[in-house]
């Protein structure tokens, strides 16, 4: 592999693991280890353990932050207390989403608990958010271009300091009380400073995840980071934990209709795709069209919300899901949506089998004039028409 990709602080462990390591927009990391499908339904039933540390991780804090970053976000955000996380998309000056994230709102003597970075900030309310790993630097640049001209907001970019692992599935809050302690089992889309625990494990852990299972993501130094996968992987073996690459992430994460940065929308401001099989164009949307049922409360002022009034008035196409009621080639990026006149009325921007549904072929994309139930025609390839049924997310 080419030497300028970048080895996350647990490269030398997926290898131990047997992790199939490929290139993942520049990070070494791995694919699978058993297989996607094994790791995918081992996620569903019992637990599986991810490395996510190619994503970043923001420090917003000052007087007024919350109020700052709501003027920029699709989310409320002054009513969020300490300890509580929340979604949202950023959008820019033309009402394009820039990137999506999970953040938390946390408090000062919470930060200065997790012992993650120096932090001088006198503020009260400081606010942990995760960008997509391919728009870390875009997200950066965009916060500071915005922050106020007193100097009252800080942006720290705690990115390269720290490592993010991920624990998903059913039994993970079991493991954590096991391997970490019950006070660190964190409620769903809530979040603290990790507590004193048996293996010296320090920094941030919240109830959140990429897969719609109930689970963590937690952020530790980059030197604590084996100590705690081997950690995890061990005392969760009696509840059935194994590592999990990235192919099954993709394939939970759709199963759940959550959008993938950069493949179900794409924002103008970065350079195309060469690979896509979708025009970048067409994926420049805003959080109306995306039609994510969380994140987007259109009674506050936000940049970019014109066109998201705009887009709610007029009526637009809309991402939405489709499922296969036949057999046939599954459903793949750049697909054609079809009515049932054989009339184009949408491109699907991801897709393949679903392996909870025993590999039914699920697709999402954005179309035009439809609703949950209605029948469509998707056209995998110029000479096969397979019969869809439109689904609001999840599909499982």
């Amino acid at each position: 592999m080419p030497s300028e990709l970048v080895r996350t602080a647990l490269y030398d462990a997926h290898q131990r693991w047997g992790g199939n390591i490929v290139d993942f927009h520049g990070f070494e990391l791995p694919i699978w280890y058993s297989s996607m499908m094994e790791e995918h339904l081992n996620t569903r039933e019992n637990a599986g353990l991810f490395d996510v540390s190619h994503m970043g991780f923001f420090r917003l804090s000052g007087e007024g932050v919350r109020e700052w970053l709501q003027s920029l976000a699709t989310q409320r955000i002054e009513h969020l207390t300490p300890g509580r996380c929340a979604y949202t998309h950023f959008l820019d000056d033309n009402g394009v989403i820039i990137d999506d994230m999970i953040f938390a709102v946390t408090d000062r003597q919470t930060i200065i608990d997790t012992q993650c970075g120096d932090w001088q900030n006198p503020s009260d309310i400081a606010i942990l958010g995760v960008p997509n790993a391919t728009m870390i630097s875009v997200m950066s640049e965009w916060f500071n271009s915005h922050l106020p001209e007193d100097g009252s907001i800080t942006l720290e970019d705690l990115s390269n300091e720290t490592s993010i692992l991920a624990l998903q599935g059913p039994k993970s809050p079991a493991i954590i009380e096991a391997v970490l302690g019950s006070d660190n089992a964190i409620k769903h889309f809530s979040g603290k400073a990790i507590s004193e625990n048996q293996f010296g494990i320090t920094g941030w852990i919240q109830g959140t995840g990429y897969t719609g299972e109930r689970g963590f993501e937690i952020f530790i130094p980059n030197n604590q980071a084996e100590t705690l996968w081997e950690a995890l992987l061990s005392g969760g073996k009696s509840f059935g934990i194994s590592p999990v690459g990235l192919g099954a992430r993709d394939t939970l994460r759709m199963e759940k209709g959550f959008l993938l940065s950069g493949q179900d929308f794409h924002w103008p401001g970065l350079e195309d795709d060469e690979d896509s099989s979708v025009e970048s164009s067409f994926l420049a949307r805003d959080s109306f069209e995306t039609n994510v049922p969380f994140g987007l409360h259109i009674d506050h002022e936000f940049i970019g919300k014109s066109r998201v009034q705009n887009s709610i008035d007029s009526g637009v196409e809309r991402w939405w899901g489709v499922k296969y009621l036949g057999r046939g080639p599954f459903p793949r990026t750049g697909s054609k949506v079809l009515n049932k006149d054989g009339e184009e009325i949408g491109t699907i921007t991801s897709g393949g089998p679903s392996p909870s549904l025993g590999k039914v072929g699920i697709g999402l994309g954005y179309i035009s004039g439809v609703e949950p139930g209605d029948e469509v025609l998707i056209a995998p390839n110029p000479r096969k028409q397979i019969p869809a049924v439109v689904v609001r997310p999840p599909f499982v």
